[in-house]
Parts: structure tokens; sequence; C-alpha cells
């Protein structure tokens, strides 16, 4: 064949390019190339491949003294909402949607303290706006109360994900911001819905026991910033009554216990007879 149309014939099997300048013999085998020595390891670059590599710039972890710092700075409502929007501290503000911070009149003689936001909470930026938060709404209107006329917050503001409980470090780095909370409300009546919301503001030995235990009877609570302790009652969360309705009994008359609370003998009484 000519040696021009050998080369056209390459080509077009797609042989476009030369790799070796002479033809190789496939049949033979060829030897294996020996791998280029190691090169000596100093003694010096010994001691730099064992030694531990140099840590990263650790990123400082606010801690409760510094939430309750910048709670404390707070002299306002809407401050406070500024410092939780731009406190990092929390992990749970990374997947969470967005803060839920408050609903209801910001001047209310009962404050009602939740656990923490839901999923259908995280997506409003309201408290209790779910199934429990509806059993909420209606729990209130059974004894002439409404959002305009409490104050609801939730003990910590940002959506566990999964809707999860909050752990105690959670609860712990929050409290000093809803404390600040309390006191710039100064409500005369705190409601406790929950275990958590329990465990996060009262004191030991109460904070161990179950909400079972607790519900339904009235205590003296100590608030930093406020200058007489309130009246506080704890009582079974909304969620939980939709899972066990034969408990809505015991809500009722916690309910009625809080009705004549701020109606009748009002929370002074109640303090001054624990």
């Amino acid at each position: 064949m000519d040696p021009i149309a050998a080369l056209r014939l390459q080509l077009a099997w797609g042989a476009d390019e030369f790799l070796l300048d002479a033809p190789q013999d496939r049949r033979v085998q060829t030897p294996a190339v020996a791998a280029p020595p190691a090169p000596v390891q100093t003694r010096e670059a010994t001691r730099a491949a064992t030694r531990p590599a140099t840590p990263r710039a650790l990123t400082l972890t606010l801690g409760p003294a510094e939430a309750a710092r910048l709670a404390d700075a707070c002299d306002t409502l809407a401050a406070l909402n500024e410092a939780l929007e731009a406190f990092d501290g929390c992990a749970l503000r990374a997947t969470a949607t967005q803060l839920v911070f408050a609903d209801g009149n910001p001047a209310a003689r009962i404050m009602l303290v939740g656990e923490a936001p839901g999923a259908e909470e995280d997506r409003a930026g309201r408290p209790f706006v779910g199934p429990a938060g509806q059993l909420l709404d209606r729990m209130l209107a059974s004894i002439g109360l409404n959002r305009g006329l409490v104050r609801i917050v939730n003990a910590v503001p940002w959506r566990p994900p999964g809707n999860r409980t909050p752990t105690e470090s959670e609860i712990a780095l929050c409290l000093p911001f809803l404390h600040r909370h309390i006191a710039l409300v100064r409500p005369q009546i705190l409601v406790l819905l929950g275990a958590v919301a329990a465990r996060a503001l009262l004191p030991e030995p109460a904070r161990a026991q179950a909400i079972g235990r607790l519900r339904g009877k009235w205590r003296r609570l100590e608030i930093p910033g406020l200058d007489s302790p309130l009246a506080c009652l704890p009582m079974w969360h909304p969620a939980y009554l939709l899972r066990a309705p034969a408990a809505k009994r015991e809500a009722w008359q916690d309910l009625l216990a809080l009705r004549a609370a701020f109606e009748g003998a009002g929370p002074e009484a109640i303090i001054t007879s624990l």
C-alpha cells in the first residue's frame, strides 16, 4: 500500500498522532521500569512530618454569661428582639428559618411561656400558631382571655431540628433572654406551659420534677430584674392535651384557678398565701 494511502487509512481509523518514534513490537514483553529511589529524608524533614498540624484559630463560642450581658443591656422589647436576631451563640439559629420572638400584649398581666417553636411557628415567626396554638386560643377564650390580653413566648426562640426537645445547654443559653423578656413585660402571673418551660424557670428541686407533679400548684418565682416574686402556675402544654385528651379535665381546673387569680383574689393574695 502506498505510504500516503496508509497514513490516510490510519487517519480514517482515528490514529491522528504518533506516540513513538519507532514501531513497537507488542509480542515482546517490555521490561518493567524500576521506580526511582525514595529521597533520603533528613532528620528535620522527619520531625516536620511527625509534628502535629497547627490547629486552626478557634471560633469563640458565646455562653450563658455572654448571653446574660447582652440581655441585660436591653432596655426595651425592641432592643431585646434585635439582640436575639444578632445573637449567634445558639446553634439552633443556623437550622431554624427565623427567630420566633413573641406574640400578644407587651404590657400584659399574664405571661405564658411555652417550650420551643414547631414547624408552623418557624414558618410564621409567631409562637403557638399550629394545632397546639389553636387549642391554646380556645383555652384562653374559655376564661375570657385572648392573645391581645396576654403575652406569649417560648423558652427557646428557635425551632430545634425535627421538633425535638431542646437540650439543657440550649435552654441555659436562651434563659437570660427569657428572664429579660419577663422583666421588661413585668407581668403579675406567669404560666409555664409544659416540662421545658418548668425546667427552664423553676429552681431546684422543683425543676427536676415531672410536669404532672408540678401542674396546678401555685409557686413563688424570683426573676432577675424584678423587685418582687411572681405568682407562677405550671400547666399541661396544649400539644400534650392533643395527644392525651383525658388530661383536659386537669387543664380546665388549672384554667379556672388562673381566672380566679386575675379576676378574684389577685396574684398578690396568691403570693402571700404561698
